[in-house]
């Protein structure tokens, strides 16, 4: 049965991304699970603060190294020389990991050396014990940047081999990792085994991936060339990603330094307001950007200009139909979510209305940031890599000013602080300063959108724009009237349910939510939004099982390139 799970592949698009699909929902109810442990054990408290502060030096390292894009820059190359000679493929994915887990470790090392100095730069308002703190946390977290980028390697071969299932179980052992620092490491060793947890979730992610592998082929063997033509080309891929990767970053390091400075509890506050955040972003945007990326790098690549213009145009829309009504789902049931996931033991009232606020602002933006992954690709499917690193680049100093400037501005009364206090209901919590953080981020992501959308447009003179912007009106408009029926239904069931509970609060969670995506469709069908049509479609087409076969590895070889 094990061995059934380690060797079993997934033929089939449709079958893997439902594999993908579970395992995303599985990993982000863990998410949440380990979020609500962490605020029901410490709460917005200072050592919460610290264990997310630890995280942002480790977490630059794996920008640099994994999530700038091993898995891109690999599993191409690792193709090519797969289809050619099996030998040098997997001398290859040796040299690769040894190359890559020496230099992770010298990186990891000498910011080992230097955490102290950096910490100072991160959480300029920490005492010096809380500093110190921070820094042993770091110090012990550096370990798992060095787990992810061999990991991913070995994630890149299961890719290959269409293996999705335990690819797809990595991020669960992850969080289960987590889960057990807080359980079992944390009552001992407190927030330090916070940060051994991390490590032991990271250490997971790499060890399920291994017997995989072995069963495909892979023997390790000790050779590190670094005149290899297919590492030069791994690592001529990987740059262009690790510095867009490494912006982003460095904003949240900004960001972590203010909250910092706010009080006790702020950086947590920011954390678990972001977490939630980007639940709908990794279901809706990276969904979406990911699937569509392989259409269209084929369609352009194939001079195929209609079907390319087709994908951009249903792809775009599809994504707004659904991440705008679920932006307005967000915001008119932030308390309650808030609330459901995160209002136990510790974690008092005071700090669940302000996340639940920050939740709000976060949402302003849920539709740029799902946006920007596809507009991106569309970049890299023209072989475009240096745009979207531009645009992030010049986005990183406007969010940076919009940070400061909006704390700064939610310090003390006046019009633009009372406008949000009020809509928020935040007029008798004193200090509100770390709002400032999430709407200075969703307000840099929407600038950084709407560049990309205009330099797309000024690249491709024929951008379906005028189709996107008619799809846009009718959306917004189908989610306002939404909008009404959700809060009718908030305010119905608070007549008729006790929600100062958490069953009465549930309740009217899920009641509201479920009279907001029905009225939405309603409304959709009686606007005649054409998404809706196409939605039906593609449902009727997966339950009738009309799947598609997996790319071949020349095909793989072209969209990443």
């Amino acid at each position: 049965m094990i061995r059934k799970v380690f060797s079993k592949t997934t033929n089939t698009i449709t079958a893997a991304a439902y594999v993908l699909a579970v395992s995303s929902i599985v990993s982000t109810l863990l998410g949440l699970l380990r979020d609500r442990m962490l605020a029901g054990r410490f709460g917005a408290g200072q050592e919460l603060d610290i264990y997310y502060a630890a995280f942002r030096i480790p977490n630059l390292v794996y920008g640099l190294l994994v999530s700038g894009g091993i898995i891109a820059a690999f599993l191409p190359v690792f193709s090519q020389y797969i289809e050619k000679d099996r030998k040098k493929a997997w001398e290859l994915t040796s040299n690769s990991l040894n190359v890559f887990l020496l230099f992770s470790i010298i990186i990891c090392g000498l910011l080992f050396l230097f955490a102290p100095y950096l910490i100072r730069f991160i959480v300029p308002g920490f005492s010096p014990e809380n500093r110190e703190l921070t820094v042993l946390l770091t110090r012990i977290m550096f370990l798992s940047p060095i787990f992810f980028g061999v990991s991913n390697i070995f994630a890149s071969i299961l890719q290959y081999y269409n293996h999705f299932i335990v690819f797809a179980l990595s991020p669960i052992f992850y969080n289960l990792g987590i889960i057990f620092g807080i359980l079992f490491l944390a009552p001992r060793f407190g927030v330090i085994g916070l940060a051994m947890g991390v490590v032991v979730g990271a250490l997971f992610h790499w060890l399920i991936q291994i017997p995989s592998a072995v069963m495909h082929g892979f023997r390790y063997k000790p050779i590190f060339n670094l005149k290899s033509k297919g590492l030069k080309e791994i690592v001529r891929l990987m740059i262009p990603r690790t510095l867009n990767s490494i912006a982003t970053h460095f904003n949240l390091i900004v960001v972590t330094a203010i909250a910092s400075t706010l009080g006790v509890g702020n950086i947590t506050i920011f954390n678990f307001s972001e977490h939630l955040r980007a639940i709908p972003i990794h279901v809706v945007g990276a969904s979406f950007a990911v699937a569509s990326y392989p259409f269209l790098a084929r369609a352009w690549a194939n001079r195929e200009k209609e079907k390319f213009l087709s994908s951009i145009s249903i792809t775009f829309r599809q994504t707004m139909f659904l991440a705008i009504p679920i932006s307005f789902l967000l915001f008119f049931l932030r308390g309650q979510i808030v609330r459901i996931f995160l209002g136990t033991g510790k974690f008092g009232w005071i700090e669940t209305r302000l996340t639940a606020a920050s939740l709000g602002l976060f949402v302003i933006g849920i539709l740029a940031f799902c946006l920007i992954p596809f507009l991106a690709r569309i970049f890299y499917s023209l072989h475009n890599t240096k745009t979207p690193l531009l645009i992030s680049l010049i986005t990183l100093p406007i969010s940076v000013l919009f940070s400061f400037s909006f704390v700064w501005l939610f310090k003390f009364d006046n019009v633009f602080y009372r406008f949000f206090a009020n809509i928020l209901n935040l007029k008798d919590i004193e200090n509100i300063a770390v709002i400032g953080l999430p709407l200075a981020v969703s307000l840099a992501a929407i600038f950084q959108a709407i560049l990309l959308l205009l330099f797309l447009k000024r690249r491709i003179t024929d951008f379906p724009l005028k189709e996107i912007s008619l799809s846009f009106k009718k959306i917004l408009l189908a989610g306002a009237l939404m909008c009404g029926v959700v809060y009718l239904s908030l305010f119905l069931i608070s007549i008729g349910f006790n929600v100062l509970t958490v069953q009465g609060v549930l309740i009217q969670t899920i009641v509201a939510a479920l009279a907001g995506i029905l009225s939405y469709w309603f409304f959709g069908f009686l606007l005649k939004i054409e998404e809706l049509k196409y939605f039906h479609i593609k449902m009727c087409s997966i339950l009738k099982k009309k799947e598609l076969s997996i790319p071949s590895a020349d095909a793989i070889n072209e969209e990443v390139n």
